[in-house]
């Protein structure tokens, strides 16, 4: 059960897990276009003369298209194609030959960035696109200067960009496919615990209906031999009787319908009759014979005053609790008691913290089934971890006469 309740905290943590990763991206992408720009800018400007305004201008545009392709991949796509060519042109021609040209270093890598970057968060497509935009921005920038030696900066940016371009497909291919399992995972776990939970729900639904249908069954047997058990009844009593006793037949054709669709294909009728809590020293023996060491203080006097819903209720949790200390602190002692007082009844299950613990379980749904049964009789539950390291379950559950007639 403490397991559970961490699975449950760390699923609602997921969609803040998700914002921080995203927060982390924009972080880097960040620190890497004001990285590009203070080299890019003093590059155009101090060694190949380009303006020192408009370089910065359009340096920056390189700089941070990578930043705008992570929510328009259109728009950056644009701009960084723009801010090539015309950092690209903004240097003299008698400085094209000071260095790689039309391609310089820093640009070249803003290049393969921009690319990188719209091939994992939008595609292959958009990435190539960009390539493409790119590759002809440098060409078109070459045949300006005809005189000007670029062939090299040109098959080597080329090459680097197209390799780049390469890798981040595959890498956005395997991210799209983790994050499609990932999905599929959390569908799947989703619908598993669905189902647990409706079959928990059908089962107690069931488990209520077999007992309402007990007493029904009870009072039309009472109501129909009315007539011959007490012979002096006049005719308006027997009339009565009469009728007392055929609404209780179609109620219970009605209910047994009902159980009908509560039952699925795949689970049979249960014909053994619902457990109490006179069964509970059963239970307890046969988790005796299987190795643990079960104490049971059974303080109950009065046990026909309790409905029968609350009795299958108690067994419910007693049975649970109990499955659940075998399993997560075997070896360790439990103890288990049952109170009765004017009021309600009382369950408490402890077990002391195991001194080998067994090792981490899936997550199941016997808790929340305790707390529907529970609710169902207007009881109480309380579950939780002891100081000393054990677990502790204490329902309370009314059964006072003036409950059942509520």
């Amino acid at each position: 059960m403490p397991k559970q309740k961490r699975r449950e905290h760390e699923r609602s943590r997921r969609p803040s897990a998700g914002r921080d990763r995203g927060t982390l991206i924009v972080i880097v992408l960040g620190v890497v276009a004001i990285a590009l720009l203070s080299v890019m800018a003093p590059v155009h400007a101090a060694v190949y003369g380009s303006d020192v305004a408009a370089t910065i201008v359009f340096a920056g545009a390189a700089a941070g298209a990578p930043l705008v392709a992570l929510r328009h991949p259109s728009i950056a796509a644009a701009t960084f194609t723009i801010a090539a060519l015309a950092l690209a042109l903004l240097i003299p021609e008698t400085r094209t030959l000071t260095g790689p040209w039309p391609w310089t270093v820093p640009l070249l890598i803003a290049f393969a960035v921009t690319v990188a970057t719209l091939t994992i968060a939008h595609g292959w497509r958009r990435g190539l696109t960009l390539y493409l935009l790119g590759s002809l921005a440098g060409v078109t920038a070459s045949a300006t200067v005809p005189t000007t030696p670029s062939g090299n900066s040109l098959i080597v940016t080329t090459s680097i960009v197209g390799a780049v371009l390469l890798v981040a497909a595959l890498l956005a291919g395997r991210l799209r496919v983790g994050a499609e399992l990932d999905r599929q995972r959390r569908v799947s776990a989703e619908e598993q615990e669905r189902r647990l939970q409706i079959e928990e729900r059908t089962r107690i639904a069931r488990e209520l209906h077999d007992v309402v249908a007990h007493s029904m069954s009870v009072i039309q047997v009472q109501a129909s031999t009315a007539r011959y058990r007490l012979p002096d009844l006049p005719e308006v009593a027997i009339a009565e009787f009469e009728d007392m006793a055929a609404t209780t037949r179609g109620s219970l054709a009605e209910m047994r319908r009902l159980l009908g669709v509560l039952r699925t294909e795949d689970q049979p009728a249960e014909l053994a009759p619902q457990q109490g809590i006179d069964a509970i020293p059963g239970l307890v023996e046969s988790i005796r014979r299987a190795g643990a060491d079960v104490s049971l203080e059974l303080v109950a006097a009065n046990l026909s005053a309790v409905s029968a819903g609350v009795q299958v209720t108690a067994f419910r949790i007693v049975q649970e609790a109990l499955s659940n200390a075998v399993r997560h602190a075997p070896g360790s002692p439990i103890t288990v008691r049952i109170g009765q007082d004017a009021e309600a009844v009382s369950v408490r299950v402890h077990n002391v913290a195991a001194t080998d613990p067994a090792p981490a379980a899936p997550a199941g749904h016997g808790l929340r089934g305790m707390r529907e049964r529970v609710a169902l009789v207007a009881g109480t539950l309380e579950t939780g971890p002891d100081p000393d390291g054990g677990w502790t379950v204490i329902a309370v559950l009314p059964w006072t006469q003036k409950q059942e007639n509520a």
